[in-house]
């Protein structure tokens, strides 16, 4: 049986908006190895937060990190499923799009063999949190402090 992990980073202070937060090398390497065995489950807004980016990066790596690149692709390899009720379609090329009640989709991969969902994002977490059906949770807290 599958894992469901919700995983994400937060600073000291719970801050968890990636835009006011610097990942190190150390950190995107993890989230690399981490990825590279999982099965990618967001909601709408952590989707569209990552696709395009990142496939957009693993497609023109020129002028990014080597630790970027080899995270970037390793999202782009990576299965996803997508929960939204108002998105039409996914663009990403190993994307699919679940619009019915996420706790029905994630009840029956659970049971599916393969690698462990790891869960991103906040709303869709939060749901199903409440509703008991993650297992693990990876909070990687880094050493800053945002405020606000």
């Amino acid at each position: 049986m599958r894992k469901l992990i919700y995983a994400i980073n937060t600073s000291i202070d719970g801050c968890v908006d990636h835009t006011k937060m610097s990942p190190d090398e150390a950190l995107m390497d993890f989230w690399t190895n981490t990825i590279r065995n999982s099965v990618l489950a967001y909601g709408r807004i952590t989707y569209q937060l990552m696709v395009p980016y990142w496939p957009d990066i693993a497609k023109n790596p020129s002028e990014e990190t080597k630790t970027d690149v080899d995270f970037a692709q390793t999202f782009d390899s990576a299965e996803k499923i997508v929960f939204s009720k108002s998105l039409t379609k996914v663009e990403d090329k190993n994307s699919r799009l679940v619009r019915t009640a996420p706790e029905d989709e994630i009840r029956k991969l659970k049971q599916d063999s393969g690698k462990n969902i790891l869960l991103g994002g906040v709303a869709l977490p939060s749901y199903l949190v409440n509703l008991g059906l993650v297992d693990e949770f990876l909070f990687v807290v880094q050493p800053v402090v945002v405020g606000g």
